[in-house]
This record gives C-alpha cells, sequence and structure tokens, in this order.
C-alpha cells in the first residue's frame, strides 16, 4: 500500500472509532454486554449492539405485508408500523415514518467515510439503520432499517 492509502484507510479508522465512542446515551432498557450476547443472536448483537449491517435480500421481514408492528429485537418497543412500509428495492425493509416519534432516535453517523443520520431504538439504543431523504411524498424520508434487528407482530384478527 502506498503511504496515501494508508493513510486514508488509518483517517477513515480514527473516524469510525470517533462515531462509536461518543458518551453513552441512558436508556430505558439496559443490559451488559454480556447479557446482549446471551439475549441476541450473534447476527441481531451485531447489528443492534455493534451497527453492522445485514446483507440486502436476507430478512424475511423484507416480504412481510401483513398488518402489524415492527418491534425492536432487543427490547420489543414498537418502532415502525406496516402501514408505513413500502417497497424500496434498497433489500431492506423501508418504511417513510416511525410508530411514534418517540420510537426511535437519530445520531450522527461519520462511519465508512461519509455522513448519513443512523436510526436507533429509544427503548434500549440499539442500531436499526438509516434515515435517507428518497422516500415516498408522504414524507419524503426511507427508514431504512435491518430486518435482523426487529421482530413481527401480527396484528390480532
Amino acid at each position: 500500500m502506498t503511504g496515501g492509502a494508508m493513510a486514508l484507510l488509518a483517517g477513515l479508522g480514527s473516524s469510525r472509532l470517533a462515531a462509536f465512542s461518543a458518551p453513552a446515551e441512558a436508556f430505558p432498557v439496559a443490559h451488559t454486554e454480556a447479557e446482549w450476547r446471551k439475549r441476541l443472536t450473534p447476527d441481531q448483537y451485531a447489528v443492534l449492539r455493534n451497527s453492522a449491517t445485514e446483507r440486502p435480500f436476507s430478512s424475511p421481514l423484507l416480504d412481510e405485508h401483513r398488518p402489524g408492528i415492527f418491534a425492536c429485537a432487543g427490547c420489543s418497543l414498537g418502532v415502525f408500523s406496516s402501514e408505513t412500509k413500502f417497497e424500496s428495492g434498497t433489500g431492506w425493509p423501508s418504511f417513510w415514518a416511525p410508530l411514534r416519534d418517540e420510537s426511535v432516535g437519530t445520531t450522527r453517523d461519520i462511519s465508512l467515510g461519509m455522513v448519513r443520520t443512523e436510526v436507533h431504538c429509544q427503548g434500549c439504543g440499539g442500531h436499526l439503520g438509516h434515515i435517507f431523504d428518497d422516500g415516498p411524498e408522504v414524507t419524503g424520508l426511507r427508514y431504512c432499517i435491518n430486518g435482523v434487528a426487529m421482530t413481527f407482530k401480527p396484528q390480532a384478527a
């Protein structure tokens, strides 16, 4: 590698570290890292606790079209309604609005050498995905959410 390439990688690494080393916000649901590892599958842990991203088109929730609530897999807080779900073609479940404004929070994400808006669960702080401004006209927003970060609760008949 050239010195410039190594410097670029070092810079990306440090910005990624900075994005994850911000002071932790207190959330109503809190567990130790060991408890989170016991409660979550390895994929859920990677996404919810370490801000990983699942492979596109890999989540069964992508094709979930029944009426109901999508809840955080970490704490079961309802975060999105099936009424706001739409087909974005991106490979991740997409929504044009959260279930309630207080269901999710946002933070500035400077990982991967770009600036994005991260979406996290307000119940446990788990990473859900990101928001983009290319959604349907209703809000113009696309909440691009990792399916592994959620569970689905069908509406009672």
